[in-house]
């Protein structure tokens, strides 16, 4: 049984990421640890970022008041487009080797204003069931949207462009940003299949912002195809977020960041540790109009754009269609 025989591998060797801290005036010599982080890892820390410990805990214990309500509560909010509850085993992960999906549940909501916030309206659980959820999650979408913003002028200096450069091109006309409450069931399959609350992937978007509860579990793998596998734990840092870049910034970037043989962006997974584990993950999409295309400053004549120039909507139908089982493409 694979499991089984993978088991005492699951857990890997620690990786030491940088730290960045954000609150640093020195922008440009920030910008540059950011570059190198990312042409190393594709990961970093973020820390001194604005959000407070305080309100970073709230979104976690808010967060399993949600996901200890019982099932049928929590599927009168199902997913209908991105936003809204998802049962576990509703995302099944291109890299899966199980019939049924990953052991995990997840609850995603985004901004409530602009287009995609008409189109795709949150659903809130009721107030009389979790009176504190929703302030505290609009709290805290609007905090890290301030620091999404801070971060992405960032990258645009340590990418040699202007600090404005993704505002420039319309990659924030509308708040595409979603933050998606993660709950791993820690369980094993019992069927033999072997299960991972995330299996092996990459992150669709620009870049993730993620909080965790300090259980163990996220591992990434900087070289795909070395075989076997090597994962390498990332521990969670208590007030801090865990970084890393999406597929599309690789696109972006022509591979300079993270780059791998696939031009996909650093492959990671959540295994079990035998317990559950909760996350909030800030996924920070552009705009679903946006084009996203090689930038000038990552590509020459003896490296030529790998990638067409895609729109971002088109992007993201064609990598949900493959991943969530309750998507559709009239999503």
């Amino acid at each position: 049984m694979k499991y089984n025989r993978d088991k005492k591998n699951k857990m890997g060797t620690a990786l030491k990421l940088p730290i960045i801290d954000l609150s640093s005036p020195e922008k440009l010599s920030t910008s540059r640890l950011i570059r190198q982080a990312c042409l190393d890892h594709g990961f970093f820390y973020l820390t001194n970022h604005g959000v407070s410990e305080e309100l970073m805990e709230g979104v976690l214990i808010e967060s399993r008041k949600l996901f200890s309500l019982p099932l049928d509560e929590k599927m009168v909010m199902a997913r209908h487009g991105f936003r809204g509850y998802s049962p576990l085993y509703d995302e099944k992960l291109e890299s899966s080797s199980t019939s049924i999906g990953d052991s995990k549940e997840m609850f995603t909501f985004g901004s409530s204003e602009g287009v995609l916030g008409q189109l795709y309206p949150n659903k809130w659980p009721l107030e009389e069931l979790l009176p504190l959820w929703r302030p505290t999650m609009e709290c805290y979408y609007k905090n890290v949207m301030d620091v999404g913003k801070k971060l992405f002028g960032l990258v645009a200096l340590a990418l040699n462009l202007e600090e404005n450069y993704f505002e420039q091109v319309g990659a924030f006309n509308d708040q595409a940003a979603v933050v998606r409450l993660l709950r791993y069931s820690g369980e094993s399959n019992s069927s033999g299949e072997e299960t991972c609350g995330a299996s092996a992937h990459s992150d669709f978007g620009m870049i993730t912002l993620l909080a965790t509860d300090g259980v163990a579990g996220l591992q990434v793998c900087r070289d795909k195809d070395k075989e076997p596998k090597v994962w390498e734990d990332v521990a969670g840092i208590k007030g801090t977020f865990v970084v890393n870049i999406g597929d599309l910034m690789e696109r972006w970037t022509n591979g300079l960041f993270r780059s791998l043989l696939d031009l996909r962006s650093t492959l990671h997974r959540v295994v079990s540790v035998g317990k559950e584990r909760f996350s909030v993950a800030v996924f920070v999409d552009p705009d679903p109009n946006c084009v996203v295309e090689c930038l000038e400053s990552c590509c020459s004549e003896t490296s030529p754009p790998k990638f067409p120039p895609v729109r971002a909507r088109d992007y993201f139908h064609e990598r949900f269609s493959q991943t969530l089982a309750s998507y559709s493409g009239s999503d």
